[in-house]
């Protein structure tokens, strides 16, 4: 048999073909994403450094990288290391080399690519928020679960779940060292917003984004909520409001968090909220409280999570993102209280594969063991966290958020509406 010949991607690569000899390295999986700025960026950097730190079964190949500026996505392509460049996400899909669609666009466009991927046999990773809409969010998961019979993947990238210390917590309360919940509050802070003749852009337009702070913040700490509580938010009381309703236009291409500004005098209307605040109650009874804005000066990227529980609390902050702050309450009270968990240790989630203890990882490391995590599904043929069906939830919980801030903050249930708690 005469030799295969090598593929333009193995070439430039060094991959080895799905199906390739016992004995050889791990197969390839080609990866090709849609989107290239901020987010596309990390999650370059996680494609890229996975296989360099864990054992995967199988090795991740930047394929190709897309987006509509065809002098933008090859610089793209050729900084971060993707093979080739294209300039329409049909072609991305149809590559032959690309098993994993990347999602890393605006929310407008998540679901028609996502489906589309899917329903053509990939497996498809989906930033966050899941969709713009909860029937947009609905179809993404059927999809997803049509695609699930056929051996396929769907995952959301909610990355923060992937800071060693959030996933360590979840390990926490689920072994019960918190008992049964009570209160959750979170908040997510940022500034980038303050300055009022900050440019307009897609994040600060409904048709692009869905919704403003809300989505963009708020999703991460929805999910984190539930992530953590093991439970889902059943009914939410919101307020919103944009305090800024409008900006100068952008002069060009805006990468979301960062644009230059057009013509002084042009400005246009600011269609989403700057800030969110609700509470919310989970399945259990437990009381939640959550706090998400873009207005909040001198805060840069602030989350910030606290459980309380019958017999302990746990907290965390993004800002010290190798850290849990834990207390046993089950303790005598003389000697009790809050203690600081550094989570750098080989026994801690995914730190195995790391630095010796007490060397830190950063916010990039989430992207690279979101990729581990992805690869290892696939491979497993085990259903990925958080699904697509868990995206779902947190867009419900998006939209009754805002359908409570419309009638003045009036308790919204988050559909489809769960049976109420049995009494304790």
């Amino acid at each position: 048999m005469a030799p295969r010949e090598e593929t333009e991607t193995e070439a430039a690569t060094g991959a080895t073909p799905v199906g390739a000899p016992a004995g050889a390295s791990p197969p390839a999986l080609g990866v090709g994403m849609v989107g290239y700025a901020f987010m596309g960026a990390a999650h370059s950097q996680g494609w890229r450094t996975a296989g360099r730190v864990f054992d995967l079964p199988a090795r991740p190949v930047l394929a190709a990288v897309c987006g509509r500026d065809g002098k933008a996505v090859r610089a793209a392509a050729d900084k971060h290391g993707w093979a080739a460049a294209e300039t329409d996400w049909r072609d991305l899909i149809a590559r032959d080399d690309v098993h994993i669609v990347d999602i890393c666009t605006p929310g407008d466009s998540h679901a028609e690519i996502a489906v589309a991927a899917l329903d053509a046999g990939k497996h498809v990773l989906c930033e966050k928020p899941l969709a713009n809409s909860v029937a947009e969010a609905e179809a993404m998961t059927a999809a997803a679960d049509r695609a699930r019979a056929r051996g396929q993947v769907a995952m959301v990238g909610f990355n923060y779940r992937r800071v060693p210390a959030m996933t360590y917590a979840r390990r926490l309360i689920a072994e019960g060292r918190l008992g049964a919940l009570r209160h959750v509050r979170v908040t997510y802070l940022q500034d980038w917003l303050v300055d009022p003749d900050f440019p307009l852009t897609w994040r600060l337009q409904r048709e692009h984004a869905g919704s403003g702070a809300l989505g963009d913040l708020g999703a991460h700490i929805v999910d984190l909520a539930q992530y953590l509580a093991g439970e889902p938010l059943v009914g939410v009381s919101a307020m919103t409001e944009t305090f800024v309703r409008s900006r100068p236009l952008p002069a060009g291409a805006s990468a979301g968090l960062s644009a230059g500004v057009g013509g002084a005098a042009e400005r246009g209307p600011v269609t989403v909220d700057d800030s969110a605040l609700f509470t919310g109650r989970l399945a259990s009874g437990a009381l939640a409280s959550f706090e998400a804005t873009r207005m909040a000066a001198g805060r840069k990227n602030a989350l910030r999570i606290e459980l309380n529980g019958e017999r302990g609390s746990l907290a965390f902050d993004l800002e010290r993102l190798n850290e849990l702050s834990f207390h046993d309450h089950t303790e005598p009270a003389a000697s009790s209280g809050f203690r600081r968990i550094l989570v750098t240790e080989p026994e801690h989630p995914y730190l195995e594969a790391w630095w010796p203890p007490g060397h830190a990882l950063g916010y990039e490391h989430t992207f690279v063991h979101q990729a581990r995590d992805l690869l290892h599904a696939i491979a497993t043929g085990t259903d990925p966290e958080p699904s697509f069906a868990d995206g779902l939830q947190v867009q419900r919980v998006l939209a009754a958020v805002e359908e409570s801030a419309e009638k003045n903050a009036v308790y919204t249930p988050v559909l489809p509406e769960l049976p109420a708690p049995q009494a304790l």
